[in-house]
């Protein structure tokens, strides 16, 4: 341990830490816009700047090492002044659309300038108008609102292995932008959204669908259903400021109803309906012997990433489609029978945490001459939604999802995390090989924050290798092991977004590690709780195989819920 003087107080600090993290421990308020936890810092914006001891010039905290012995001032009236010019000089090329801006109520940049004081404009200069890029089903880009920060773009290259956005031009031409300044649609981009998240402002939000919604809701014509990823319902409670970890889908459900939703589904039964096709998927290329490793395809941007940069290995994805577009398929072909409904007058909603699923929602192959999904709405929408529609969902009696979409087990929660869909999976493809559940269900391995897990799962008479990746980097370096020979592994589960769906791009701003973990825990307390914990043991899905589809893998499971994927091949 070292020893600091901040402030006059003493202070313990690791070897080899940042000077930011250890005030920030110490609960003193240092401001910053370009810091990423985890990633190298930049000390680009220079705003966490403070005075050290024997140096002369102000030091960016974020990236200098602590050392024994150093003496610290966080907030001297230099530091105040330099703080305030470096900020202002960011906001003079701001536009002042606050009261039009998405992120007005979450702007990181609007709650420093209010933090520091800033009521005035004392500095002016040439703003650009560059355009607005709507070219992406998923994401809007307003580089005029961009601070160059650089944060979008190291969690695209860092986190995510992408790089579809980088730093472009020089000097005061500087800006963030795609290769060659095209739209996002024909980058590399994969609509994962967690630039999004990590956007300090405006200048990247997703591609909203509210007014879908409500003009859908006006048609009198139309029946509206709505589906809820299980990532949300352990989510929403954070933006209605309560504590992390709350499961609030009773109220949600009765939200949504007030909002003028006419029936309501938790894509948990989808989720064990999936799981009844992967599993079944699963053993049957173990039996044949069909191609290995194969790869869960729940994520679209995961998808894309495989279509895009390793197309030789598309052959490994599962053709099912994801618990979201099972479940629009199934409501506009079964349900829509059953109750005698026009198939092409339902208008599906999905609240997702996600906002490639608006991409995944847009693809050609997600439908038979109408889409499954006719509207997807990130979590952040949803919120958006309940204000615009005067719904307080926290004053409302909780209520149940409508059968018999409403079923799920605890496997098809698991989905929200990361590992969850490969515990599901195997859960069912124990029961199928050995006509036995597991004894116990839970796969401690796979049960963490942890980029990459493995595990070796004993079935009867096999063993199976077993791999669960979250964060495309990560996805990246597993895929590049198994293109170089490794034959180990069996089966593997990716999420694109680190700690899986729980720490998606259309979650709240900001979503930090300590969230999600939160939101992960909660997950595995659900599982825990609750009795019903195997995708083959819920009777709605029980009922649907023997009135409608038959069983997995049929041929009319495959009509409506498998599809194929597409080779995307970009420059490496």
């Amino acid at each position: 341990m070292l020893e600091l003087i901040v402030n006059d107080k003493p202070v313990k600090a690791d070897k080899g830490e940042m000077l930011l993290s250890v005030l920030r421990r110490q609960g003193i308020d240092i401001p910053t816009l370009c810091h990423v936890e985890g990633l190298t810092p930049t000390g680009a914006c220079r705003l966490c700047v403070v005075e050290v001891e024997g140096q002369s010039g102000l030091v960016p905290s974020c990236a200098c090492q602590v050392y024994n012995g150093m003496k610290v001032k966080t907030h001297t009236n230099r530091l105040i002044e330099a703080r305030r010019t470096l900020l202002e000089l960011i906001m003079s090329s701001h536009p002042d659309d606050c009261l039009y801006c998405q992120r007005r109520d979450t702007c990181e940049l609007l709650e420093l300038a209010s933090k520091l004081g800033i009521k005035e404009r004392r500095y002016k200069s040439v703003r650009s108008n560059p355009s607005l890029d709507i070219s992406s089903p998923s994401i809007v880009r307003d580089p005029s609102k961009c601070i160059l920060c650089g944060r979008c773009v190291r969690v695209c290259e860092e986190i995510q292995g992408v790089g579809a956005i980088d730093f472009i031009g020089r000097g005061s031409d500087c800006s963030v932008g795609t290769a060659f300044n095209e739209g996002l649609n024909t980058s590399s981009c994969v609509n994962c959204g967690q630039c999004i998240t990590a956007c300090p402002v405006g200048a990247l939000t997703e591609a909203r669908h509210i007014n879908r919604v409500l003009n859908a809701m006006s048609n009198p014509e139309l029946t509206i259903v709505v589906q809820h990823a299980p990532a949300v319902s352990v989510t929403l409670g954070e933006m209605y400021n309560l504590p992390s970890a709350a499961d609030v889908q009773g109220v949600m459900i009765a939200g949504l109803r007030k909002a003028g939703f006419d029936f309501v589904f938790d894509t948990g039964f989808s989720a064990d309906l999936t799981i009844m096709e992967e599993a079944s998927e699963l053993v049957s290329r173990i039996s044949n012997g069909g191609v290995l490793p194969m790869m869960t395809s729940c994520s679209p941007a995961w998808v894309k990433f495989v279509e895009q940069y390793y197309p030789e290995m598309i052959p490994s994805l599962s053709t099912c489609k994801s618990p979201m577009q099972m479940l629009g398929a199934i409501t506009k072909s079964w349900w829509a029978e059953k109750n005698k409904l026009d198939k092409s007058k339902i208008f599906s909603v999905a609240v997702m945490p996600c906002t490639a699923k608006k991409f995944e929602a847009s693809r050609p192959e997600m439908g038979i001459g109408i889409p499954d999904i006719d509207a997807v709405l990130t979590t952040r929408e949803l919120y958006d939604l309940f204000n615009i529609k005067g719904v307080k969902p926290f004053e409302l009696k909780p209520m149940n999802n409508d059968n018999p979409f409403g079923q799920r087990s605890t496997a098809g929660k698991l989905f929200g995390a990361t590992g969850g869909v490969m515990e599901a999976a195997i859960r069912t493809a124990h029961f199928l090989i050995t006509g036995e559940n597991m004894k116990n269900p839970v796969i401690t391995e796979l049960r963490d924050m942890t980029g990459i897990k493995e595990a070796r799962v004993k079935i009867g008479e096999l063993e199976i290798g077993v791999a669960v990746a979250s964060g495309l980097s990560n996805a990246r370096k597993l895929l590049d092991e198994i293109k170089m020979g490794r034959k180990d592994i069996h089966f593997i589960e990716i999420m694109s977004c680190p700690g899986g769906c729980i720490g998606g791009g259309g979650q709240p701003y900001g979503t930090d590690f300590e969230s999600v973990r939160n939101r992960m825990s909660l997950l595995y307390k659900i599982d825990k709780e609750e009795t019903v914990k195997y995708s083959h043991e819920n009777q709605s899905i029980s009922e649907l195989y023997r009135d409608f589809l038959g069983k997995p893998l049929s041929g009319k499971s495959h009509t409506l819920l498998h599809t194929e994927y597409m080779n995307r091949v970009v420059m490496k």
